[in-house]
């Protein structure tokens, strides 16, 4: 199976879905993302391949390392793709289970009040008064909204928290001070 030439993993690489199976003839695969939107899917034409977790030397070595996405689109509720070099059901098919990475440089622009996940894990959370009530673990997705998972705090706070992240209990998302303010208290 032709692939893209190795363009060097992106150290920035996030995992973002899988493929699934091939679908069609001529060389589509269904792939399964990991967020709702897809947008990083969808935006990039470059797809870095990892061979699914405990998978035999073979099977590892048969899979790119590099995919060029000719074309992609929503498909029931996933994706489905073409690259260069996959041609056929058959080479489709050898995708089965791959690992799909995408470089974080490589996601669209979130729109303003808009924020991917990755980018607010790590964060330091203090509420209005300054007192920190952790770093941010997670998040969870609950159908309503989604809500911060917050672990450690100060020394005379330590625990978890899960705050929804909605406006009514987030005021700022600072990415240069590496920091969300929230009207929370300690004891919530």
């Amino acid at each position: 199976m032709a692939a893209t030439a190795d363009a060097g993993w992106p150290e920035d690489a996030l995992e973002v879905g899988r493929i699934v199976e091939a679908w069609g003839l001529k060389g589509w695969f269904r792939v399964q993302p990991y967020a709702a939107e897809a947008q990083a899917l969808l935006a990039s034409r470059r797809w870095h391949l990892q061979a699914p977790d405990g998978s035999p030397a073979a099977l590892a070595a048969a899979v790119p390392r590099v995919l060029t996405i000719r074309a992609s689109r929503r498909h029931g509720e996933g994706l489905v793709a073409a690259a260069s070099g996959v041609d056929d059901r058959s080479a489709a098919e050898a995708l089965r289970n791959a690992r799909v990475f995408v470089g974080r440089t490589e996601f669209p622009a979130p729109a303003e009040g808009e924020f991917y996940w990755v980018d607010l894990i790590g964060l330091a959370v203090v509420n209005r008064q300054g007192v920190a009530l952790g770093t941010v673990a997670g998040l969870l997705e609950t159908g309503a909204q989604s809500v911060l998972k917050v672990v450690g705090g100060g020394a005379e706070e330590p625990g978890q928290h899960l705050i929804p992240f909605v406006d009514a209990y987030v005021d700022e998302v600072d990415f240069a001070a590496r920091r969300i303010t929230v009207d929370w208290q300690p004891d919530y």
